[in-house]
């Protein structure tokens, strides 16, 4: 129950937020520690688990796994001499595609786990999963500027509302024929996918809510970090439980000592990351320090980690490259909700 459990919490913390007032102040210091350090940046760090901890992964696929942080250095080097607001631009971007594509690699799991194979069922399951990610963020776009931002103001590039005339009846549309669809297939045929239907529901209740209801920066927090980072946090954890049960060739963490561990590494980024470059937060990193003459370096090298999860997670969860892993996903995802679900690619 995962995907239910970070969507309950998420808006859960956002009823609380409105009589509190938080809603529409600064995003207080207790949830950025908990939103950000905890659970943004260590489920990037997650990663590590499922590839860089694991000897046995790292020899598949040893050219990969080596180049990109190489490569991701490389790249962020490059773009950030054109300039920050380019550079953090991109990165923005970046992270949209991961986070839009992650909800959809979701629902091509438990599709594939219940032998959905027809195509005009996937043609609406697709589209549903994609409307209900898409239409927020181009709400968010046509709606420029907003309190929030994904890293840094003015990331996002402005979009007359024109663009967006008939958005909301797509949207509407979509998600409408995908509930249709799916109460057909439950009173008429008896088949059933819980696990699917949750998933597109709190994704598009959650992006809704955090990015069109409400214009905060505390809403989209909220409703954006928990139910992206949490789940994934559960699936690398779940499956190398599993897969140890079995190998001799990876670390065996107890869940304590993996959320140590993916927590004192996010730590570790986050300090260096105020210390040398924003100087927000001296009461829990400490005194900053004036390095701005080696951001050019200093900048590329603190997001290695988070391209390096970008790009790998694109590879590491399809099954046609690695079966064993498709067994352990299946189980894995299974966890996730009530309902069994089995991988498909993303």
């Amino acid at each position: 129950m995962t995907f239910l459990g970070s969507a309950v919490l998420a808006l859960s913390l956002l009823l609380l937020g409105v009589p509190l007032g938080l809603v529409h102040s600064d995003m207080p210091d207790w949830l950025w520690v908990g939103m950000i350090l905890m659970i943004d940046a260590a489920h990037v760090y997650a990663t590590g688990f499922r590839v860089y901890f694991d000897r046995k992964e790292l020899s598949k696929r040893p050219w990969l796994y080596g180049l990109t942080p190489l490569v991701s250095f490389a790249v962020a080097w490059i773009v950030y001499r054109e300039g920050s607001v380019v550079f953090w631009r991109v990165l923005a971007y970046m992270a949209v595609f991961h986070f839009v594509r992650q909800q959809y690699g979701w629902l091509a799991l438990y599709r594939a786990k219940a032998g959905e194979r027809s195509r005009g069922g996937w043609w609406i399951d697709t589209t549903a999963i994609y409307a209900a990610t898409l239409y927020p963020l181009l709400y968010w776009h046509t709606h420029l500027p907003r309190n929030f931002w994904w890293f840094k103001e003015g990331d996002f590039i402005s979009i007359p509302p024109a663009f967006a005339t008939y958005a909301p009846l797509v949207y509407w549309i979509s998600l409408a024929t995908y509930g249709l669809r799916s109460v057909i297939r439950a009173v008429l045929y008896q088949q059933y996918n819980p696990g699917k239907d949750l998933l597109l529901l709190t994704t598009a209740i959650c992006w809704y809510v955090g990015m069109v209801v409400f214009n905060s920066d505390f809403a989209f927090t909220v409703t954006n970090v928990i139910t992206h980072g949490v789940p994934y946090l559960v699936l690398v954890y779940w499956v190398r439980f599993r897969q140890t049960r079995e190998s001799n060739h990876v670390y065996r963490p107890h869940w304590i000592s993996f959320l140590a561990i993916v927590w004192a590494l996010a730590y570790v980024e986050e300090f260096l990351w105020d210390v040398g470059v924003w100087h927000e937060r001296a009461w829990l990193f400490g005194t900053p320090q004036e390095w701005a003459s080696s951001q050019h370096l200093l900048v590329p090298l603190l997001v290695v980690p988070q391209i390096t999860h970008y790009v790998l997670d694109g590879f590491i969860w399809k099954r046609r490259v690695n079966r064993y892993f498709e067994r352990e996903t299946s189980t894995a995802v299974s966890s996730l909700s009530a309902n069994p679900v089995a991988p498909s690619e993303r």
